[in-house]
């Protein structure tokens, strides 16, 4: 298995994985909805913006995910762990928890300094997120699920707390998201 940058010629493969995965543990219509998305940050999002990553087996791409820029007031390199997906033959085999690996150290090569998500806590703290305080590390919108705000600082000493709102790229502009 190899672990690589999402590139424009995964493009597809990337869209129809997410549709999949998400359509066969959520419904077709959330299917959908995240494939629709994954395409969006591929499609609007500029590579400063965007790390993709995925995971390929037999030149097939088995797993993929995203991190998309965030702001806050307080001057931080930030970005934002969403959608991940693993093909559904490769779930259980510590596949997802490689892949988030590998792109929390090409971030962290990268100088950046803390990385948020918003998920299953029992998943993401495996791979060394830790819940957050909406109020000292604010998330986009309201959440409806708030213990499933996560980040994990990938650089040296951790501020208490980030000034002001958060922004997030245009695709996940949507409290519907959140």
């Amino acid at each position: 298995m190899q672990f690589r940058r999402w590139e424009d010629f995964d493009t597809r493969s990337v869209e129809r994985l997410f549709t999949e995965v998400f359509a066969a543990s959520e419904g077709a219509s959330e299917g959908r909805v995240v494939g629709a998305l994954a395409l969006q940050l591929m499609r609007e999002v500029s590579a400063e913006d965007l790390a993709g990553f995925v995971a390929v087996e037999d030149e097939d791409v088995i797993g993929s995910l995203f991190f998309s820029r965030m702001r806050f007031a307080t001057p931080v390199e930030a970005f934002l762990l969403s959608p991940v997906a693993i093909a559904t033959a490769w779930h259980g085999q510590g596949v997802g928890q490689a892949l988030i690996r590998h792109g929390l150290d090409a971030l962290r090569h990268q100088g950046v300094q803390l990385v948020c998500t918003y998920g299953d806590p029992r998943f993401y703290c495996r791979v060394g997120f830790r819940a957050a305080d909406a109020d000292a590390i604010p998330a986009p919108f309201a959440l409806t699920q708030p213990e499933g705000w996560l980040c994990q600082w990938l650089q040296g000493a951790t501020p208490l707390s980030l000034s002001g709102p958060s922004h997030c790229v245009a695709p996940f502009d949507n409290p519907d998201y959140w």
